[in-house]
């Protein structure tokens, strides 16, 4: 009998990973003035045209459903290296600029990748140069030019313009134990491998970071370096000056290396060597069913034969911190998955691990992009018209999708006075579409199939609207709370009084009441969007941690209340 159920479980796991995931691939050929979505079946989707004189440079990004983020060969540029781009653009789905930013000058210049964040900002790797001088007195053992590694988090401001909001520069995070009279000198540097040797490689491009990729749930940085055969992860949640030094920020190590892995000579420790030349250092996504917040590089010649391999690794989580012993290399001793392919790429390239536990693989001088399965069986196979460093995998709904939103024609009202509700749902993608709609209240009696419903609420309550292309079998959800003053209550919405942490979160839910008065009274409900209790506490102190490991992943509305404030918000369960 166990037999039997072993056959039926192989049959259905095989069955599952022989399927291809999401549908459109995002490609950018380098060099080229043009961007494609392809779909699995080898058909163009959408291609974006960009002006002659600019051309892509390394990477390409698809904001959720409209908006190609890309870095450009900025062809004014001073300094030159491959690839330096000095610029990034965002591009509507009608092919209108929405951005175009420059960093290059005589010092700084933009180059290979970018991260664009949940928050509209967008992460890019910057060098920035450093005379002869500077590297001796940094405890350089060669007397040469240095042009050291650099991270800007640029908030746009304008068409052209944008601001700084972060920095992080490799340049604070040194050691050496070359010279003792020069600074960054530390007696030992395997006791020391929260900084970067400036030694282990004596050429003017020491480090060279070419991957980069954001985790905003741990509010951290993971980045790859060529010549160190490395990935790393920094924090993000310092502040500037915090990131110059090493206190402070969630890990209290300011801007010291968190965690680093693949090469433990570059730091004297004890350990198999992993990476040979690394690109592409990205966190596996927390829905993926085999790797959830997995780390991985792209292995440019470090598999079986100095072939290009794959390797995802769980790194050893401690909180904001890694586990890690001095003198021996950062677990894990393995990767998780290794996939190693039959041919080399030696330079550049991307993987991405799919939901469904696919992968998808860009060999960058191969002309190829392809799906694999868990078991490296190849699924799916692109021939690019040209060299693509990067490539990335999107479901429909993240192309086509379309996005909600919810309103109303008053916000603060006395107890049972009418109320109009508002929505509507926007998509760029699409031509004339259709929607469905269908309302939910918190708390729960309010439900609706019209698109703008009236409403004479008693209570403040939050009114929820789930909007659907049946056709695409997308959907989207938007809310609207209506704060209802019986008897003098009042709101604290406006007050910024309470915080959620973190958001989206996983298995804890930390509240924060600091700023809210009388709190001794207060309770916290947690709703799903049909309106059901899921959770109720009770608060007694300014900071409370719930427990919501047990939810279904989705959105949810949380209510703080208590005889003088209501508050209404949501959040999102990884």
């Amino acid at each position: 009998m166990k037999k039997v159920i072993l056959i039926i479980c192989i049959l259905i796991f095989s069955g599952a990973n022989a399927q291809k995931w999401g549908m459109y691939t995002l490609y950018s050929v380098k060099g080229s003035n043009s961007a494609q979505l392809v779909d699995t079946n080898n058909t163009i989707y959408k291609t974006w045209t960009f002006p002659s004189s600019k051309k892509t440079c390394f990477s390409s990004y698809l904001i959720p459903g409209d908006t190609l983020v890309r870095t450009v060969s900025y062809t004014g540029a001073i300094l030159s290296g491959g690839p330096f781009s000095g610029e990034i653009q965002k591009i509507d789905w009608n092919n209108n600029i929405v951005w175009d930013y420059i960093y290059s000058d005589s010092t700084h210049v933009l180059h290979h990748d970018i991260c664009p964040m949940p928050n509209g900002n967008v992460l890019m790797i910057a060098l920035e140069v450093k005379k002869a001088p500077q590297g001796t007195q940094a405890g350089g053992s060669a007397n040469m030019q240095r042009r050291s590694d650099m991270i800007i988090e640029v908030m746009p401001t304008g068409p052209v313009t944008g601001t700084i909001v972060w920095q992080w520069n490799l340049w604070d995070h040194l050691c050496q134990n070359y010279n003792p009279a020069k600074a960054n000198y530390v007696t030992s540097l395997v006791d020391n491998p929260q900084l970067i040797d400036i030694n282990y490689d004596n050429s003017i491009d020491f480090f060279h970071m070419n991957g980069i990729d954001y985790n905003a749930i741990l509010d951290q940085i993971t980045f790859s370096s060529y010549t160190f055969s490395e990935i790393y992860v920094i924090d993000h949640s310092t502040n500037t000056a915090q990131a110059t030094g090493h206190t402070g920020g969630n890990s209290g190590k300011g801007g010291d290396i968190i965690y680093r892995w693949g090469n433990p000579s570059a730091y004297g420790a004890i350990g198999n060597t992993v990476f040979n030349v690394v690109h592409d250092a990205h966190w596996v996504s927390p829905d993926n069913i085999y790797f959830p917040n997995y780390l991985c590089g792209y292995n440019n010649l470090g598999g079986v034969g100095a072939k290009t391999a794959i390797n995802v690794l769980n790194p050893p989580y401690n909180g904001y911190n890694y586990t890690s012993t001095l003198g021996t290399a950062y677990e894990p001793l393995s990767s998780s998955w290794l996939y190693t392919t039959n041919s080399v790429n030696s330079k550049e390239g991307s993987s991405q691990q799919l939901p469904n536990g696919n992968s998808l693989v860009c060999f960058t001088f191969l002309d190829t992009i392809t799906e694999v399965n868990y078991s490296g069986e190849t699924l799916w196979t692109y021939v690019t018209p040209g060299s693509v460093s990067n490539a990335l995998r999107y479901s429909k709904c993240y192309v086509r999708g379309h996005k909600a939103t919810a309103t109303a024609s008053a916000m603060q009202i006395e107890s049972g006075a009418l109320v109009s509700l508002s929505s509507s749902a926007s998509s760029a993608t699409e031509t004339n579409p259709t929607y469905t709609f269908s309302w939910t209240s918190v708390p729960a009696g309010f439900t609706s199939g019209l698109q703008n419903p009236e409403i004479s609420p008693i209570v403040t309550t939050t009114y929820i609207v789930t909007i659907t292309n049946p056709d695409l079998g997308c959907f989207d959800s938007a809310f609207v709370t209506i704060n209802v003053n019986p008897s003098g209550i009042n709101s604290f919405d406006k007050n910024n009084v309470f915080s959620i942490n973190p958001n989206p979160a996983k298995e804890i839910l930390t509240i924060n009441i600091n700023k809210i008065k009388d709190s001794h009274n207060t309770i916290v409900n947690i709703y799903d969007l049909q309106g059901e209790l899921m959770l109720q506490q009770a608060i007694k102190q300014e900071t409370t941690e719930l427990t919501i490991s047990n939810f279904a992943k989705g959105m949810y509305i949380l209510k703080i209340c208590n005889d003088k404030n209501t508050m209404v918000s949501k959040f999102i369960k990884e």
